[in-house]
């Protein structure tokens, strides 16, 4: 990867940090088996670095081309197909999802009684395409765990699509009024299905030729096929004593064949290069080296704080609940957060800088008034674990010149 600090405008002895601080906090004492770092400002990478191993128990190093499963960082990648679709008048953002699946049609919503019982009301509205990239469509955590057919299997056994799979969510009740609640779940994948049924096309494919191909991310897939398992980094766990343990070994891993649930949410794996393509792409407004894949103020649509009010997630989240980047100070867009300061978020950064991160704690932000691009991969379990955004915000914000 082609290093230019100068061009970048950023401070290379500050960025020597960013090294220096992964290395002896996650690298040496094993806290991590190895992980990725690029930084990239005004359309240059100003640092990069490779630390420890992809797989421990063969002992091979990460590398450049070293692929990762990014589970929830696939959740702005599907916005961004879904709002493809959304520039070629398929459907506008508050039409309900029952236009597009029928089954949706007569949802209810539970609703407490005063005497504690639970009953079924008509929905005040139905959820629309914005409460599904907003994850405020009404359906809760509790429906990951929905059945798909009589023989008791779970989308989440891999014997199902995101037809099967959207279509059995119409026999299922809301747990909140749409558009009132934030609750992280299964919103993403339901997109995904929109894109299929506006497309026409698999899901898989319609990000094949409408994002990857266009911006060369080649190693971004559902699966990873035999002439690229040796790139393909180990999954770890915590154990109880702190200690790295092998959740998923490479060679045996689920991500060697392609499963009939396109999980939209979190289903690719990826690499640092082919991620920091796309969000280039998002940091330039849609468009990177003279290829277009959304445009300049449908960029801005996604990127702008859509809950009502403008207030964070706080203020709608569910007691409880669980967001990739925490609550406070953070707005949320169409499938991703958005900073909306550095006070209200108590870390440094910029007003509307955007991101996400996935469940093995790789993370991303794009900062537009900086210009700037940062993506951090490993494959860590679960991803609340540390804050490595907060803390390379902290590496990074200083080195800007």
């Amino acid at each position: 990867m082609k290093i230019n600090p100068a061009a970048a405008a950023l401070d290379e002895r500050q960025l020597a940090r960013i090294s220096e601080h992964l290395e002896r906090n996650y690298i040496t004492p094993g806290k991590l088996a190895g992980c990725q770092v690029a930084v990239a400002r005004h359309g240059h990478v100003g640092y990069y670095d490779a630390l420890g191993v992809r797989d421990r128990e063969r002992e091979l190093p990460v590398t450049e081309d070293t692929i990762w499963r990014i589970y929830s960082m696939t959740k702005p990648i599907t916005g961004v197909a879904l709002m493809s679709l959304y520039e070629q008048g398929f459907f506008q953002l508050t039409d309900p999802v029952h236009r597009f699946i029928p089954e949706w049609r007569d949802l209810k919503v539970k609703e407490m009684a005063e005497d504690g019982s639970v009953r079924l009301v008509d929905p005040i509205r139905p959820p629309n395409v914005r409460d599904m990239l907003m994850h405020m469509g009404g359906f809760g955590m509790s429906t990951l765990s929905v059945r798909v057919d009589a023989n008791g299997d779970s989308f989440l056994d891999g014997k199902h699509t995101l037809e099967t799979f959207c279509a059995n969510l119409g026999n299922e009740s809301l747990d909140f009024q749409p558009g009132t609640r934030w609750v992280y779940g299964i919103s993403t994948d339901v997109c995904a299905r929109l894109v299929e049924v506006m497309s026409g096309m698999r899901f898989d494919e319609y990000l094949r030729t409408t994002i990857f191909e266009p911006l060369g991310m080649t190693d971004t897939a559902f699966d990873v096929p035999d002439d690229k398992v040796d790139r393909f980094a180990a999954s770890y766990g915590r154990a109880r004593d702190k200690s790295l343990r092998l959740l998923e070994d490479p060679q045996e891993s689920r991500y060697r064949t392609l499963r009939s649930f396109l999980s939209g949410g979190g289903g690719l794996v990826s690499t640092l290069p082919d991620y920091l393509r796309f969000t280039q792409m998002m940091l330039n407004g849609g468009e990177v080296d003279g290829v277009r894949i959304l445009g300049r103020k449908t960029i801005e649509l996604m990127t702008m704080n859509h809950l009502p009010g403008g207030v964070d997630m706080r203020q709608f989240a569910m007691p409880g609940g669980y967001g990739e980047v925490g609550f406070d100070g953070m707005g949320f867009g169409l499938t991703m957060a958005v900073n909306q300061g550095a006070a209200q978020s108590a870390q440094i950064g910029t007003a509307g800088d955007f991101m996400w991160g996935g469940m093995a704690s790789t993370t991303f932000w794009c900062d537009p008034v900086e210009e700037l691009a940062v993506v951090f991969m490993t494959q860590l379990i679960p991803s609340g674990t540390f804050n490595f955004r907060g803390q390379l915000k902290s590496l990074v914000y200083p080195a800007l010149l």
